[in-house]
């Protein structure tokens, strides 16, 4: 395995924050530990010649097979159900009774592999029913991980992923492919999902403001300020009234957010 010296070390955490807003300054062992094949693989014999090829660079393959390794992408079907509770029982009446013109703006903002757009996609189909098609329930959904898109696009999903569904679910919204254990979502739930390319530290320039924005599990890699100039720009692109999501496992500044705390990690504009 690798070393690297605490001048690399520091070129690299900060190149990192300062493009994708991921704080690493205190995860020195795991950029040695995640890197280090992949630096010799490419060619490198040490952190110093890799990180100046990264920075001088650029090459879009290369940040991306970093971001890659330094950054966790596990996730399933239906994941922190409580959300997807409130989502159908609050959140989706309220968008009812208020949007009189029958578009939903929905954001899925980090959204990895698909799991959470194609869940949230099966949530609309079943709250609406045969009415679906009176309304636009379209989900934006974005990451900057292109393998990330590729995956969603594909939408190629093991049994573990499926964990959190009702054998119902899985039959209706599932067709079985390729070997035992493998499933795709069907093609009205796979319509109903826009995947693009977005970096979560650009400004926020999308055509319509949103109702809800899920952000979950994401901002762990932020550090506060970061964090906090995020949370900025989603209030700035909601909805009056629009909700913002985030994991469980991550809180906001009550006195720095411009949202309203709800309940644990469910926040809106008001």
């Amino acid at each position: 395995m690798l070393t690297i010296n605490d001048k690399d070390f520091e070129r690299l955490y900060k190149f990192i924050h300062q493009n994708y807003g991921i704080d690493l300054s205190k995860k020195r062992q795991l950029i040695v530990g995640r890197l280090s094949n992949t630096i010799l693989s490419m060619g490198f014999s040490s952190f110093q010649e890799y990180i100046d090829h990264l920075i001088n660079n650029k090459k879009p393959e290369d940040l991306e097979l970093m971001l890659n390794k330094l950054t966790t992408n596990y996730t399933f079907f239906m994941r922190e159900g409580a959300h997807f509770e409130y989502f159908t029982n609050t959140i989706l009446p309220y968008l009812v009774e208020t949007k009189k013109d029958r578009v939903l703006s929905i954001w899925s903002a980090g959204c990895s592999s698909g799991e959470e757009p194609y869940t949230i996609s099966m949530l609309l189909k079943e709250f609406f029913g045969s009415k679906a098609s009176l309304w636009d329930t379209r989900v934006l959904a974005t990451d900057i991980s292109q393998n990330a898109l590729v995956a969603a696009t594909n939408a190629v999903y093991d049994e573990d992923s499926l964990k959190e569904l009702s054998p119902a679910w899985k039959k209706k919204y599932f067709i079985p492919v390729g070997e035992p254990g493998t499933y795709t979502v069907t093609p009205e739930i796979k319509s109903n999902v826009i995947f693009r390319t977005f970096n979560l530290m650009d400004p926020i320039k999308f055509r319509l403001k949103f109702d809800v924005i899920f952000c979950r599990n994401v901002m762990i890699y932020f550090d506060q300020a970061t964090k906090e100039a995020l949370v900025n720009r989603f209030f700035n692109a909601s909805n009056p009234g629009g909700y913002l999501l985030i994991g469980h496992s991550e809180n906001l500044s009550k006195t720095a957010t411009p949202y309203k705390y709800l309940m644990p990690a469910t926040y809106r504009k008001v």
